[in-house]
């Protein structure tokens, strides 16, 4: 079955940088549709960005500018790079996967079957 162990988090100041990884197996990790998702204390898991198999991205609009995600598909993982990170970045970040998601839905939760168990991300001011 699909397994995805998130690793790179941590604790920084506001301002600066972070990268994400997310190692993926038991699938065919280049034909599937990924994403990095968010979720604070006392609030929604939200979707933060996202890259389909053939490399389209999205962004929420909140993290456009600052972060990348990227897939290495030669070593199944995937990445995502935080820059310019505000305190209200802070929260558990996760990794999703899925054979298909629907682009209007790239963002969305509820499309994703697979989840890795999160890397705690705390941004102080």
């Amino acid at each position: 079955s699909a397994q995805l162990v998130e690793s790179g988090g941590g604790s920084v100041q506001a301002g600066g940088s972070l990268r994400l990884s997310c190692a993926a197996s038991g699938f065919d990790f280049d034909a599937w549709h990924m994403g990095w998702f968010r979720q604070a204390p006392g609030k929604e898991r939200e979707g933060v960005a996202a890259i389909r198999s053939g490399g389209t991205t999205y962004y929420v609009d909140s993290v456009k500018g600052r972060f990348t995600v990227s897939r290495d598909n030669a070593v199944d993982t995937l990445y995502l790079q935080m820059n310019s990170l505000k305190p209200e970045d802070t929260a558990l970040y996760y990794c999703a996967a899925d054979v298909y998601v629907p682009p209007v839905r790239a963002l969305e939760s509820k499309d994703y079957k697979y989840w890795g168990q999160g890397t705690q991300v705390t941004v102080s001011s």
